[in-house]
């Protein structure tokens, strides 16, 4: 019974927020051009697709090779919003199954852009929502916070610009 699916699903939402000293185009065009992901994602090991080298439009979609809470795998991401400079969203599905989203939100300020990153993730079934619950969020949270920090210091390293991504 446990690895049956539910009628009601549980979601987790994983949320980070660093601020960056770069202006939000920059910071937009870099997060949002898939090929830039495993230079500052940890869990990110690869990332395929002809959509890869830019900034996703909606509808695109590029294949990322993962490695999360020591789970290996490939989701499937479908640009899902766009609003330059201010927020962007993906959705990922695992052969055929919703695997979740990620969504940026950007504000200028005048420190810089304060990003925010948002995962969300629904639990199959029971099995998994009681793995996620011991053991897999916390790996997930860690690996999160490592993102966002590793990509302050991928941007703050980069000389100012004019708003062109990477």
């Amino acid at each position: 019974m446990l690895p049956l699916p539910r009628p009601w699903r549980p979601v987790t939402h994983i949320v980070n927020e660093v601020t960056i000293a770069q202006p939000d185009a920059v910071v937009f065009d870099y997060v949002s051009t898939p090929a830039n992901w495993p230079d500052w994602h940890p869990s990110s090991l690869a990332v395929t697709g002809a959509s890869a080298g830019h900034s996703l439009l909606p509808g695109e979609q590029v294949t990322e090779t993962f490695l999360v809470a020591g789970r290996r795998g490939q989701v499937v991401w479908t640009a899902a919003e766009r609003s330059p400079s201010s927020a962007w969203m993906i959705q990922g599905t695992m052969d055929g199954r919703e695997a979740g989203a990620v969504r940026y939100t950007l504000a200028q300020t005048p420190e810089g852009t304060h990003f925010r990153r948002e995962f969300s993730y629904p639990a199959p079934n029971l099995l998994f929502a009681l793995t996620n619950w011991l053991v897999l969020r916390k790996r997930i949270e860690a690996e999160s916070a490592e993102a966002v920090t590793r990509l302050r210091a991928v941007l703050e390293a980069r000389k100012p610009s004019s708003g062109t991504g990477g």
